[in-house]
């Protein structure tokens, strides 16, 4: 099912019962394309080159979890939440893990609230997209889903293979880097808005008159909570990123493709591109 959810608690999870599933393929009657096959139910899911080949979802979920536990200490591991998402018949998957344990707080004159760094994986079979792995973080107030931005750049370095050994190079190195945004989120916490034409800046962004507007109306939500400053417009990308229906606003088109995950996963890189952007980074340089 599109934006299929299920949150389990400890410190291996088993991949679901409808993700973990044997790969097999079979020629098709065009010369260099072969199916993916779901082995369990022999539905065909996919179509892909004669030399394309991949781990089941269960294998690679299964090996960044235990590297996970082998890098991480117990702490930092104890409570973790795993989220699972799907997509294009089951041969998309992602897993999102937060870790309750590696938390900052972010303080605005009239809020506080608390962020948990985030690990996602993820994984397709149909060659839909590229193994990999992604860190970010998590606000508890709202639950908004954020990937830094850092490490959209390394994805873009990484995308032909994933490295296991990359990987545990970057999950070492994951709460330092964590800490180091929550110190970015709170000197965005600092600047004042009060003084910015705010609608202007993202008309600038967003560069959609249409999605800007409605973009305000949800950054005007988030300072009646946090104040008029940088990190209620971020939250307000970040609640663009994490949610698809009547609380922001931002709907998604049904398109009846099976693509919903998919399409939330590639709003949380657009937040990365709009904080990347000319008129972000001279707002928050100033």
């Amino acid at each position: 099912m599109p934006l299929d959810i299920i949150t389990q608690q400890s410190n291996i999870e088993d991949t679901p019962l409808n993700l973990n599933f044997s790969v097999q393929f079979e020629p098709t009657k065009v010369r260099d394309k072969k199916y993916v096959i779901n082995g369990d139910t022999g539905e065909y899911i996919g179509v892909v080159g004669d030399s394309f080949n991949c781990a089941s979802h269960d294998d690679f979920f299964q090996g960044v979890q235990h590297t996970m536990c082998e890098n991480l200490s117990e702490h930092e591991m104890s409570g973790a939440k795993v989220t699972w998402r799907n997509a294009r018949h089951e041969a998309w998957a992602l897993m999102d893990v937060t870790l309750p344990n590696v938390t900052s707080k972010i303080v605005t004159p009239k809020h506080e609230t608390e962020v948990a760094q985030r690990i996602i994986a993820l994984h397709g079979i149909d060659g839909s997209c590229s193994n990999m792995v992604f860190f970010g973080a998590i606000d508890f107030f709202c639950t908004n889903g954020m990937i830094r931005g850092e490490h959209d750049k390394v994805r873009r370095k990484n995308t032909s293979n994933f490295s296991m050994d990359r990987f545990i190079d970057d999950l070492r190195d994951s709460k330092q880097d964590f800490y180091a945004q929550s110190e970015r989120l709170q000197r965005w916490a600092n600047i004042d808005l009060t003084t910015v034409n705010v609608k202007d800046l993202l008309d600038s962004i967003l560069k959609s008159d249409r999605k800007s507007e409605k973009m305000f109306t949800l950054y005007n939500q988030e300072v009646a909570n946090r104040g008029r400053n940088v990190f209620s417009l971020y939250s307000a990308f970040t609640n663009y990123a994490s949610y698809a229906d009547e609380r922001n606003g931002f709907n998604l088109r049904n398109t009846g493709n099976d693509t919903q995950a998919v399409s939330m996963f590639q709003r949380e890189h657009q937040v990365s591109q709009w904080i990347a952007s000319k008129p972000f980074e001279a707002l928050v340089a100033a």
